[in-house]
């Protein structure tokens, strides 16, 4: 037989180009998003690098508030573990801790513990919830924080009348004690206390936001001549910036690995993974049934019936094989002998037909074209040659 048939295409693995080709849309994806995460970062550490550091003349450090001070006979020494913090303390010292909530709680009372009743000054730098209780017992941050960077001082306090307008405005604080100095109040809350010390002269001054320390804003409105009268009321400033090589950092109060990670690499990591999982659904493939699609070329019969044929006597489907065998027979003797082709598959239609037709034994028709399946391959090819032989007699008839 030569003739020529056009088949459904049949489910096969994907080839290694066809891999390549669906997934490289996402890796293009993928790589663009992790270029454009470390360009971000980059970028902002480069803006952030020597935050409210007195060394540093980037637009976040404080190297410009270090140098007036310098020119008024303040000398400012960078201290990084608390031991150091600690042995500062004493009465010609002012003591900037520049980022209070980076601290344990067992570094926190330990510093308060040296600094009360040494006559000296601690600047907190926006301390939040997570130092007031040990840094500044009797002083609450509120939830939510100041609208208004400007603030007018509205307070007694001499170098808040002398600095007139500042800003000072990020978090915004409540106090217990009767007689502290609340200036640059928000919504009636103050953004900048002073706290006389029990005893002495020392004291501890709170103020809600860095700005009036960076270099980019110390020549905006009042903030130069608070920041210097803030921490030059002393010959010698400490300036207190908190590092992980500190020992004392690792007691059982510690910060987390994640609580260390700056935030902008937790939201860069958290839009990564959206941005993945988007891409996900866009590139998803619904499983459902295969759909067929004619092939771009043609295939001789022959070749699918030996194709066919392989498959099901690798699977030892001879019962498949004898059905597929009955029934090409049964739809091609029906027309032959006057059945309609839909009847074809019924024995009450066929059976009497072929037995008027061959005048043959209708029990034996039967159990040829709707019989049992064979029991192995010799009795399978069998009943290929008696169907063969029986189409051959029909055609002769």
């Amino acid at each position: 037989m030569t003739s020529e048939a056009t088949l459904p295409a049949t489910s096969a693995s994907p080839t290694a180009r066809q891999v390549w080709t669906r997934a490289r849309g996402i890796l293009l994806a993928l790589v663009i998003l992790l270029a454009a995460a470390v360009a971000i970062a980059a970028i902002r550490s480069d803006e952030r690098h020597g935050d409210l550091d007195p060394r540093s003349a980037d637009p976040y450090g404080s190297r410009a508030v270090a140098e007036l001070l310098g020119d008024r006979g303040v000398s400012t020494r960078v201290v990084t573990t608390l031991a150091q913090a600690r042995a500062a303390a004493g009465p010609d010292t002012t003591l900037l801790v520049a980022v209070p909530d980076l601290l344990t709680e067992r570094q926190q009372s330990g510093l308060h513990s040296a600094f009360t009743d040494s006559d000296s000054r601690t600047v907190l730098v926006a301390p939040g919830p997570a130092s007031l209780p040990r840094l500044a017992p009797g002083v609450t941050a509120d939830a939510g924080t100041s609208f208004d960077t400007l603030l007018s001082p509205d307070c007694s306090l001499p170098a808040a009348q002398r600095a007139g307008d500042a800003e000072t405005g990020d978090y915004r604080y409540t106090t217990t004690a009767a007689d502290a100095d609340e200036c640059y109040a928000s919504n009636g809350m103050p953004t900048l206390l002073r706290l006389p010390a029990a005893s002495g002269g020392g004291d501890t001054v709170v103020i809600g936001s860095p700005d009036i320390f960076f270099n980019k804003r110390l020549d905006k409105q009042g903030n130069a001549s608070l920041a210097l009268q803030l921490l030059g009321s002393r010959p010698h400033l400490v300036w207190y910036l908190p590092s992980l090589s500190d020992t004392t950092a690792t007691d059982s109060g510690s910060q987390s690995f994640f609580d260390l990670l700056p935030s902008g690499w937790l939201w860069g990591t958290l839009q990564l993974f959206i941005a993945g999982a988007v891409a996900a659904l866009w590139r998803a493939r619904r499983l459902g049934p295969l759909v067929p699609e004619k092939l771009p070329v043609a295939i001789r019969a022959s070749e699918t019936v030996e194709g066919r044929a392989r498959l099901y006597r690798k699977a030892n489907a001879r019962d498949r094989a004898a059905n597929a065998l009955r029934s090409t027979t049964r739809t091609r003797l029906a027309p032959l002998v006057g059945v309609p082709v839909s009847q074809a598959h019924a024995p009450e239609a066929l059976l009497p037909a072929l037995s008027a037709h061959l005048h043959g034994d209708g029990q034996t028709l039967h159990t040829l074209l709707f019989g049992p399946p064979p029991s192995d391959d010799a009795a399978l090819i069998a009943l290929a040659d008696q169907l063969d032989a029986l189409e051959r007699e029909v055609r002769r008839s």
